[in-house]
C-alpha cells in the first residue's frame, strides 16, 4: 500500500518537462534585462576562451583521434585546431576541450558549468545552420536556464549520490538549446527534452581523469542529437522529466517543483553566473585567495614552518589530494591549490602543469600544510593560518572569493584571462580578435565569425 501510495504522489508532480519546453519555444527573442545579456555574452566569452586554450590538450588530440574513425563529414570547426569534423563531433570536442582545465563557468548555486554542454552545441549547429549571433545568444540563455533550473531542483541530494550535474543536466540544456536555434515548436521541443532526459552523463568518480571533461562534450553531442531527431519527428514520454519513473525521480530522491516554474521567463539563470580566476574545482578558490593575499603581505614559502588551513568537509572530500602526481590531479587539490596562491600569485593553467605539481619546492610546501574540517565555515569560505619559522603568525579568512558573485570578475579580467588561454594556440592577433567577436556575439550575422578568429 505505502509503495502504491508513493506512486501515486509522484504521478501529481506538474508537467514541468512541457512547462521548460513552451519557455524555449515560445519566449521572445532577447526577452530579458541588460544585465542578462551582458552575463549571456561574458559566458561565451569565458567559454570560447576556456575551448580554445586546451585545444592542443592530450584529451582533446584523443578525442579528435576517436572520432575521426567515424569518418565524419567536415560540418563544424573545433576551436583552436584546424581540424572540420561533423557537428556532433564538434559538440563533443569543443565540450571536452571547454572543461578540461577546469577553467569554465560554474553557476554556483548547483556547481554546474552551464557553458560547456550549451555553447559547444549551439556552435557546433549554428555553423551548420548559419544561425545569426543573435539567434544563439537566445538560444544559450534559454538553454542554460533550463539546465540550470533543473539541477536547482535536485541539488543537492542528485550530486551527493555521485553525478556529475553537469553532465546529467548538461543533456537538457544543450537539446534545449538546439531546438531553440532550429525553431521547433512546443511539442518538438518537448520531444526533444523528452529524448535527452533518457541521457544524463558522468559519475564524480571520473574527477583527476580525462572522462570528467568528457561529461560536458557527451551532453552537448547528446543534447544536439536528441534535438535532430526530434526536428525529424523521433517521439519521447511527454513527462520524460518529472515522471514516476522519469529522469528526475529516478536518479534524486530531492524534486523541488517549484524550482523550474518560479519567476520563469522573468528570472534566468545565467545572471548567477561565475567565472574562474583560477584553473580547478570551484570549492579551493577561496584557499587559493587566502595564499595571493598572503604573499602581497610579503610571506614567502621559504619561511613558513606550517600552514593551518580550516575549510568545510565538501572540501576535502572533492578535494582532498595530499600528493596529486599531476596536473589533473593537483586541480583536485587545495594543497596544491594554496601553494600556487603563495608561490606565484596565481593558479591559471600553467600552474597545473605536471612538472610544477612534482617540483620539489611544491611538495616540501604542500607538506606543510595542515587541513582541518570544520563545517561551521562555508564552502565557499577558507580559513587560513601561516606559522612562520620565526613564530610569526599571519590569518586571512575568505567568505567569497574573487570570481564569486560577491565579488565577479570584471569585463577586463574576463578579457585577460581568455587572451592568456588563447594567445598560445592561436596568437595574439587572433586572440583578440576572438574576444572582439564574442562581445559583438549578439549583433553578429553569422557565428562563422567566432571560428573564423578561433581556428588557424
Amino acid at each position: 500500500m505505502a509503495r502504491n501510495t508513493k506512486v501515486a504522489a509522484i504521478q501529481d508532480a506538474p508537467p514541468v518537462t512541457r512547462t521548460l519546453a513552451k519557455l524555449v519555444a515560445t519566449h521572445p527573442s532577447r526577452g530579458w534585462s541588460d544585465a542578462v545579456e551582458k552575463e549571456a555574452h561574458r559566458t561565451f566569452l569565458n567559454w570560447a576562451g576556456c575551448a580554445t586554450g586546451a585545444a592542443q590538450h592530450e584529451s582533446v588530440t584523443a578525442a579528435l583521434g576517436a572520432v575521426a574513425m567515424l569518418q565524419p563529414a567536415p560540418q563544424s570547426s573545433v576551436l583552436g585546431r584546424s581540424e572540420r569534423v561533423d557537428m556532433a563531433s564538434a559538440a563533443l570536442v569543443n565540450g571536452i576541450s571547454s572543461h578540461t582545465f577546469d577553467f569554465d563557468d560554474t553557476h554556483l548555486k548547483t556547481i554546474i558549468h552551464p557553458a560547456g554542454p550549451v555553447a559547444s552545441a549551439l556552435l557546433a549547429l549554428a555553423e551548420v545552420t548559419g544561425a545569426t549571433g543573435r539567434e544563439v545568444i537566445d538560444a544559450l540563455v534559454l538553454g542554460i536556464d533550463v539546465s540550470c533550473r533543473v539541477g536547482n531542483m535536485m541539488y543537492p541530494d542528485h550530486y551527493d549520490r555521485g553525478w556529475h550535474i553537469t553532465g546529467s543536466t548538461g543533456t537538457l540544456g544543450a537539446a534545449a538549446g538546439c531546438a531553440r536555434l532550429l525553431g521547433l515548436d512546443e511539442q518538438k521541443t518537448t520531444m526533444a527534452l523528452g529524448i535527452a532526459a533518457s541521457q544524463p552523463i558522468g559519475m564524480r568518480e571520473q574527477f583527476g581523469t580525462m572522462t570528467k571533461p568528457f561529461h560536458p562534450g557527451g551532453a552537448a553531442r547528446a543534447g544536439l542529437t536528441s534535438a535532430l531527431l526530434a526536428r525529424s519527428g523521433f517521439t519521447a514520454s511527454p513527462r520524460a522529466i518529472e515522471a514516476a519513473r522519469g529522469m528526475s525521480q529516478t536518479i534524486s530522491t530531492k524534486n523541488d517543483w517549484n524550482e523550474i516554474t518560479d519567476e520563469l521567463g522573468s528570472r534566468f539563470e545565467i545572471s548567477f553566473n561565475t567565472y574562474k580566476p583560477f584553473a580547478c574545482g570551484i570549492v579551493i578558490h577561496p584557499t587559493i585567495d587566502a595564499a595571493v593575499q598572503l604573499r602581497d603581505r610579503g610571506v614567502k614559502p621559504a619561511d613558513v614552518e606550517r600552514v593551518e588551513l580550516r575549510v568545510h568537509s565538501l572540501v576535502l572530500e572533492l578535494t582532498g589530494k595530499k600528493e596529486p602526481k599531476d596536473g589533473l590531479e593537483g586541480k583536485f587539490s587545495v594543497y596544491h591549490g594554496f601553494c600556487c596562491g603563495l608561490m606565484f600569485g596565481r593558479a591559471a593553467e600553467h600552474e597545473y602543469d605536471d612538472a610544477i605539481v612534482n617540483r620539489a619546492d611544491m611538495v616540501e610546501l604542500r607538506r606543510k600544510v595542515v587541513a582541518t574540517v570544520d563545517d561551521a565555515i562555508a564552502e565557499e569560505s577558507a580559513d587560513v593560518t601561516v606559522v612562520l619559522k620565526s613564530g610569526q603568525r599571519e590569518h586571512v579568512f575568505v567568505k567569497h572569493a574573487i570570481g564569486s558573485l560577491e565579488r565577479p570578475m570584471t569585463d577586463a579580467m574576463l578579457e585577460a584571462k581568455a587572451r592568456d588561454l588563447a594567445e598560445p594556440v592561436i596568437g595574439l592577433p587572433r586572440a583578440n580578435s576572438l574576444i572582439a567577436a564574442c562581445w559583438g556575439l549578439g549583433e553578429a550575422s553569422d557565428v562563422r565569425a567566432i571560428t573564423r578568429a578561433a581556428c588557424p
